[in-house]
């Protein structure tokens, strides 16, 4: 790994405006509020959190599937949300995406030969027959057979549609994938051929992976780094192993303790997290998480946490571990 970063995402805001009518104020949903964090070269780097924090949209915000609504995202020293649409669609060739549902993904219409040969034709790479030569290339790569190019996706198991999805984002040769929730639509028997499979060409082709999930057995097993999100935000960064043994968030420890046990004597704590997730339309004042964190404390309520850093990259948002100047001086005022 280089010392400079792959991707770079800088305080990302994406929030979608609801229309209320003529005489109402329009909602306002943040679903990505204020999200930073980075990814080196080679490494994969997960997203972990509950449904609905904001974790596809990020993914989907990086590669400008949809535009953010503030924010940096710098790809290889190139903030690409200054980029214009034909510098966009060229750099898409090296940024690409493995999507949550592979029948939803694959084009139901055309083959897995059109699937396949498409992205080549789109960038301009290959003759025809060239392009052929690729698709059964990747197609023997991912562990399916040239036999299949003329069908199309519903001739295909899960596990199978979820090969090709990885196979055309493949095909490219990029350098970075966003994977959202690549198993989680899988059964369990084959969530662990794909995920295998993802680490297999990796190695094979340097890949860089930005992983979202919400299943902590698969971020356990094959990620490097994870950022913990809620309600938006990122609340804890850490090295996979650090974060597994160490979490310092109670978020984190809350969905840690949630992590099924690997052997009958093991004994583990279980935080119960009490209340709902709070509505990204009308997120809390303060930390998001006081509403339902067991050590809240008044400031909580009151003043967003600033980040903690750990040592080693171990960072988290949390009023537990340090009161600065403002927090001193809002203590102080509060206690006269």
């Amino acid at each position: 790994m280089t010392d400079k970063p792959l991707l770079e995402v800088k305080n990302l805001k994406k929030h979608f405006e609801i229309p209320q009518g003529m005489f109402k104020e329009d909602i306002i949903v943040r679903a990505v509020d204020g999200v930073s964090f980075s990814v080196n070269r080679g490494e994969t780097f997960a997203i972990v959190g509950e449904s609905g924090c904001g974790k596809s949209t990020t993914g989907r915000t990086i590669l400008r599937l949809t535009d953010p609504t503030d924010g940096e995202v710098v790809f290889d020293g190139k903030n690409i949300l200054n980029l214009s649409y034909n510098d966009m669609r060229s750099l898409r060739k090296r940024m690409q995406m493995v999507f949550q549902d592979p029948y939803a993904s694959l084009n139901p219409k055309k083959t897995i030969r059109q699937i396949l040969t498409e992205p080549l034709r789109v960038h301009k790479m290959f003759t025809k027959q060239e392009r052929l030569e690729k698709a059964i290339e990747i197609l023997k790569i991912v562990g399916l057979s040239q036999d299949y190019l003329d069908r199309y996706p519903h001739e295909f198991s899960g596990g199978q549609r979820q090969r090709i999805g990885i196979a055309r984002a493949v095909i490219l040769q990029p350098d970075f994938i966003i994977a959202d929730e690549p198993v989680s639509a899988l059964d369990v028997s084959v969530q662990s051929q794909v995920i295998n499979l993802m680490l297999d060409l990796q190695k094979e082709f340097g890949l860089t992976y930005l992983f979202i999930s919400h299943d902590l057995s698969v971020i356990e097993h094959m990620t490097d780094r994870v950022a913990v999100m809620y309600l938006g935000k990122i609340v804890e960064v850490a090295e996979t192993e650090e974060l597994f043994d160490h979490p310092k968030h109670p978020y984190t420890q809350a969905l840690m303790s949630a992590v099924p046990i690997s052997h009958p004597d093991e004994v583990k704590e279980r935080i119960i997290l009490t209340g709902d997730v709070p509505s990204p339309a009308n997120p809390p004042s303060g930390c998001a998480f006081h509403t339902r964190c067991p050590f809240a404390m008044d400031i909580c309520r009151k003043l967003a946490p600033q980040t903690i850093d750990f040592g080693d990259g171990h960072t988290a948002n949390c009023h537990l571990y340090t009161k600065n100047e403002e927090e001193t001086n809002y203590v102080t005022s509060n206690s006269k």
